[in-house]
């Protein structure tokens, strides 16, 4: 009968917010609104230059106005005006930059007088020009012929490509991105994280809205609250595990058919040559092996797949986590407003993991990263950065286990003050009133 109860909550959860219009949306929006977030600072950094700044030049020494180049953002013009001259007369320009006499010798002898605050771009980008010319006019100096041809034939750039040797010894394994595993991690750890926030806030809030309506004590008449805490925490689970498998089928379906009917056959040819172990796939086919490498991760339907179960494992385990404590803070207020201090200290664990991303990223085999992605109220987000840079199987296993074990725990924890709170009308209680409530005996 229990069960019968939990299965039926469990339907009704997840009726109720999987046929709302919402559901619908959210699911096909979210991942846009990823793409675009992943474009956004290329895009910001495009269109925020605004217009061309013009900038008069003022060179005594004669060795730098010349071979300064205009771009998108600067357009330098020479003035024979004195500076004292240029800067009222020419207020009209962006700025006056004045270059001494004396700049080979003395390099900080170069003013800027500026009519608006400059950027720091901009800034960047005269100084770097005028140091890569001074550095050509010393060069100079030690009577080279044809030095500029020579700094160009002996210019290099050195593309490293990386296998695990750790998972294939015998052979070589497919070629592994760091870029791509950066990207992947970031992403991926970015979903746990919204998925828990979101989710459990989402338990919450049910629980506030069906205590003030005294729903629950007319369902707690026929239902145990233990019982009710759980079917609704597991209905709203699975709406998120709907989600993530549609997902899933998008992702495979444009990395398995999509992407590979757009790509050029040369290049394709390249990509299943990587993913099959070949070393020489990139330099055989004339193509970028930072690349062919990440063309190689997102074609790769075995690769995507892995992704994707374990971010379906963690997703389930974390928000089980987290939603038996939301869900117990909810029971114990009355109102969104009372929740905030109580809530507080259920959320610094998934911003500190939020954070943590960043060591992952700077090193995803460091102790920092090993043990926040072990200790279960982080493992969630910080194990799914560390994934794609081809962690051993063992540590996801041990994480897994710490986690859906905490699950247990918390979820005993949490129904000791799910059952008081649901009947505490009128009273914000204090964290040391919940511990009280979970020495309860029933």
């Amino acid at each position: 009968m229990q069960t019968s109860n939990i299965k039926l909550i469990i339907q009704r959860e997840f009726n109720e917010r999987v046929r709302k219009k919402s559901f619908f949306l959210s699911t096909l929006i979210t991942p846009l609104m990823m793409v675009a977030l992943m474009a956004a600072p290329a895009l910001i950094m495009k269109y925020s230059r605004g217009e061309q700044k013009r900038i008069a030049v003022i060179d005594d020494s004669g060795l730098v106005a010349p071979r300064l180049e205009n771009n998108e953002e600067i357009l330098f013009e020479t003035t024979d005006l004195a500076p004292d001259q240029a800067r009222k007369r020419l207020t009209d320009l962006f700025g006056i930059l004045c270059i001494g006499g004396d700049i080979l010798e003395n390099p900080a002898n170069v003013r800027l007088y500026a009519n608006a605050s400059p950027s720091l771009s901009l800034e960047s980008q005269i100084t770097a020009q005028i140091e890569k010319i001074l550095e050509t006019e010393k060069l100079k100096a030690y009577n080279i012929e044809e030095l500029d041809r020579i700094l160009a034939e002996v210019k290099t750039t050195v593309t490293l490509q990386t296998f695990r040797n750790d998972k294939s010894p015998e052979g070589d394994s497919q070629a592994q991105s760091s870029a791509a595993a950066t990207a992947t991690g970031y992403v991926l750890g970015f979903i746990l994280y919204m998925f828990l926030m979101i989710y459990g806030s989402m338990v919450m809030q049910s629980v506030i809205e069906e205590k003030n309506s005294r729903v629950l004590e007319v369902m707690v008449s026929s239902v145990r609250p233990f019982d009710l805490m759980m079917g609704k925490i597991l209905g709203v689970a699975a709406v998120a595990v709907v989600q993530i498998l549609i997902w899933g089928v998008l992702v495979l379906a444009v990395g398995g058919l999509v992407i590979p009917r757009l790509i050029p056959a040369e290049a394709m040819a390249g990509i299943q040559a990587m993913q099959q172990g070949i070393p020489d796939a990139a330099s055989m086919n004339g193509l970028d092996p930072e690349m062919l490498q990440t063309m190689a991760v997102m074609t790769d339907s075995g690769y995507l797949l892995k992704l994707f179960g374990c971010l379906l494992l963690f997703v389930f385990g974390g928000y089980l986590l987290y939603s038996a404590m939301f869900a117990a803070v909810g029971s114990a207020v009355d109102n969104i407003q009372d929740a905030s201090q109580l809530q507080l200290p259920i959320t610094l664990p998934i911003v500190l993991a939020l954070l943590m991303m960043l060591a992952v990223i700077e090193d995803p085999n460091s102790q920092l990263a090993f043990w926040f992605s072990i200790i279960p109220f982080t493992s969630p987000v910080v194990m799914m950065a560390r994934i794609p840079y081809g962690i051993p199987l063992w540590e996801i296993l041990l994480s897994l286990a710490l986690l859906y074990a905490s699950f247990v725990g918390m979820v005993w924890l949490a129904a000791k003050i799910y059952r008081v709170g649901i009947f505490m009308y009128g009273k914000k209680p204090t964290l040391k009133e919940l511990l009280k409530w979970m020495r309860y005996k029933y």
